[in-house]
């Protein structure tokens, strides 16, 4: 192996903190950015903010999910806690990267109503990535 294996919890630990806080991030302004008065400029600050951390943290769930698999060694599910961190790991991953796809393919074009529902899927992403960081904290202190 030309790495050393022992390099893959700390890229792991490390990689994954990023986009658990953009999703969160994501969420925050984006929600804030769907109801604040729309005479306001700072509702399209928001919104970009939204854009930009969702980009950044679709993008960021690649290092933290190769990183994963390497240190596990390929294992998808798992048992116990780690089953338990990856049944939040996927559905958030996918979730992630199809926000992020989206937001960056439609813009500020979005109607207000597929825009609800595209906050809708990105509360319950940010929510699984919050779960699969709980998870994986377990992981960490019961080992």
């Amino acid at each position: 192996m030309l790495i050393n294996p022992t390099i893959w919890p700390k890229l792991h630990g490390a990689s994954t903190h990023f986009p658990m806080a953009l999703a969160m991030a994501a969420a925050l302004f984006e929600g804030l950015g769907f109801v604040w008065p729309k005479s306001s400029p700072r509702k399209a600050q928001l919104h970009a903010a939204g854009y930009f951390t969702i980009i950044l943290g679709a993008l960021g769930t690649f290092p933290a999910v190769l990183s994963g698999l390497f240190m596990t060694k390929g294992v998808v599910l798992g048992h116990d806690a780690l089953l338990f961190h990856h049944l939040f790991v996927w559905p958030a991953f996918a979730g992630l990267v199809g926000l992020g796809i989206w937001r960056a393919l439609v813009g500020n074009k979005a109607s207000s109503r597929s825009f609800a529902a595209y906050l809708v899927v990105l509360f319950l992403t940010a929510g699984l990535m919050a779960g699969a960081g709980y998870w994986g904290g377990e992981l960490i202190l019961n080992s």
